[in-house]
């Protein structure tokens, strides 16, 4: 004590205080460090390890573990503090919203696809969204940016650049100024600025109005963000059902007079000296601007093995009602199946299984996983990790689960195994594809 009274008065006043909050702060971040490295010590054991989309790379010659990103980040579990810089503590939860580099203040952070082990691949395109091919735009999950409001902000700025060409908008001829491909979140967001444009414009969808958000399974939540849609203005959801997130959509078609056309396949561009000819099976659209708002999905991947084309084989769950009373495998670990694998589950009198060939949902949410754990629990699902379908006949599947042969009676098989991204089509019309390992 006779030390601390020999300091000057204003030392002690202001100093003492200064020194419990630094203490405090040290404390703090001792405990987030810690809390960081078990989170990334058991996403290692349980070969969670691969981001599935865009994410982060830090460079820790600039980090100085401010942890400005890990507040950031929605996700909140996704990045920590550990030794001081930042990392990806459970990569396989990042989805892609960059928030973390626009928070960084010294720069150390660059969004990349793919890592060393799995590579990405990914259209080539400019700054304003246009392709190696003149004339012909990507936007949205083709181009490897996920998430509702990322579609809908390039949707919006793809559209902002072909109007800026000095050949659109001019008339002259019966040429359209564009035709969009896919009336998912991105081709709706652009098609609505075509509108607002007053461009000569159509809109061309393979499956049904809202892409792939259409075919999610009853009930299932759909993570977005505020965003702002021309001729409507703000959306304010950030958690909500596929249901209302549809009839939103809907409420959009009709308040703006938005024209899809729903059920028309795009089977190639042709490009001539005036713009393109886009190519369905119904009509040939002579257009100066392409923007593709297509899916990464493209065509669903299959098993191929015997019996996979029986009609009891099918690649997407639709309603899960059809399934009461019957004994169903889904194959797959990605949200699709185990949101499709749950949703079954809660029919009265199904048996339900899953296949997937990894020992770990790697690539699943964080909810999705939670959910699939305690229906196990409850015995309401059945895991067969580490397996691969062998054999489908009318009545069982085979499988070999980690070097065994199971039989399983049957009914159904869903398979989700993803699907193969539309490089050929892409190709077939000139535009470049490069697989990316970790690179911006």
């Amino acid at each position: 004590m006779a030390v601390l009274t020999d300091l000057p008065l204003w030392l002690r006043f202001y100093g003492m205080p200064l020194l419990l909050i630094l203490s405090l702060y040290l404390l703090l971040r001792h405990r987030h460090a810690r809390r960081s490295e078990r989170i990334h010590a058991e996403a290692l054991a349980a070969g969670l390890t691969e981001p599935a989309s865009l994410h982060p790379s830090i460079d820790p010659d600039k980090c100085l573990g401010c942890a400005a990103c890990v507040s950031a980040c929605p996700e909140k579990s996704v990045l920590g503090v550990i030794q001081g810089k930042a990392r990806l503590i459970e990569p396989s939860h990042c989805i892609g919203h960059g928030a973390c580099r626009t928070a960084c203040p010294f720069d150390a952070i660059t969004l990349v696809f793919g890592t060393e082990k799995r590579g990405v691949d990914i259209p080539l395109v400019k700054p304003d969204f246009e392709t190696n091919v003149p004339g012909i735009y990507i936007a949205g999950e083709l181009g490897g940016m996920g998430l509702i409001r990322n579609a809908i902000r390039q949707g919006k700025e793809a559209m902002n650049a072909i109007r800026q060409r000095d050949d659109v908008g001019q008339g002259g001829d019966d040429r359209l100024d564009v035709v969009i491909v896919g009336a998912g979140p991105a081709g709706i967001a652009a098609s609505l600025a075509a509108l607002q444009y007053k461009l000569r414009f159509v809109t061309l969808e393979q499956e049904s109005f809202g892409g792939t958000v259409s075919h999610y399974p009853r009930g299932k939540i759909v993570m977005t963000a505020p965003a702002e849609l021309p001729l409507v203005g703000k959306m304010q959801f950030r958690e909500t059902t596929k249901e209302t997130l549809m009839a939103f959509w809907d409420s959009v078609r009709r308040q703006t007079g938005l024209e899809i056309q729903t059920g028309e396949r795009v089977e190639t561009v042709e490009s001539e000296a005036q713009g393109h000819v886009v190519v369905t099976a119904r009509h040939r659209y002579p257009t100066r601007t392409v923007l593709l708002a297509i899916g990464r999905r493209g065509t669903p991947r299959k098993l191929g093995v015997p019996g996979e084309e029986l009609p009891k084989v099918v690649y997407r769950l639709i309603d899960p009602e059809q399934y009461r009373g019957q004994k169903v495998l889904v194959v797959g670990g990605g949200d699709s199946a185990l949101e499709a694998a749950l949703a079954i589950a809660d029919e009265p009198d199904t048996t339900v299984s899953i296949s997937y060939r990894s020992e770990a949902f790697n690539r699943a949410k964080p909810k999705n996983r939670e959910k699939v754990e305690a229906a196990v629990a409850a015995q309401r699902l059945t895991l067969y990790m580490k397996s691969n379908v062998k054999q489908i006949t009318a009545t069982t599947v085979v499988l070999d689960h980690d070097g065994q042969q199971v039989e399983l009676p049957n009914d159904a098989v869903i398979v989700n195994a993803g699907g193969i991204l539309p490089t050929p089509f892409l190709k077939q019309i000139g535009i470049e594809v490069e697989t990316k390992y970790g690179t911006a």
